[in-house]
């Protein structure tokens, strides 16, 4: 069952991309004990999203996209965030 963090980042993206594809990845187990490790077990994730919004924009965009849809959850309370953000009919790697 994902924590209230994930939680939280799966409904701002549902609510700003309403997302064909969205997977909310918890990494922070593989991070125990590193930098950024708050203890919490919400601290390193990747999102794997696809969505329309993303059609014609660049990697860079779509970053800066999920980032502000995000608020203030990323390099605030979450400490490493991997996104891989891509429109529909595009390959997912």
């Amino acid at each position: 069952m994902p924590g209230p963090l994930a939680t939280e980042m799966e409904q701002r993206l549902t609510a700003a991309f309403a997302p064909a594809r969205l997977e909310v990845i918890n990494d922070s187990a593989s991070h125990h004990g590193h930098a950024g490790d708050d203890g919490s077990g919400e601290s390193h994730f990747t999102l794997v999203i696809e969505a329309e919004a993303f059609a014609g924009t660049s990697r860079l965009e779509r970053q800066r996209m999920v980032n502000r849809a995000l608020g203030d959850i990323p390099g605030t309370r979450v400490h490493a965030l991997a996104i891989r953000a891509y429109a529909p009919g595009e390959a997912v790697r």
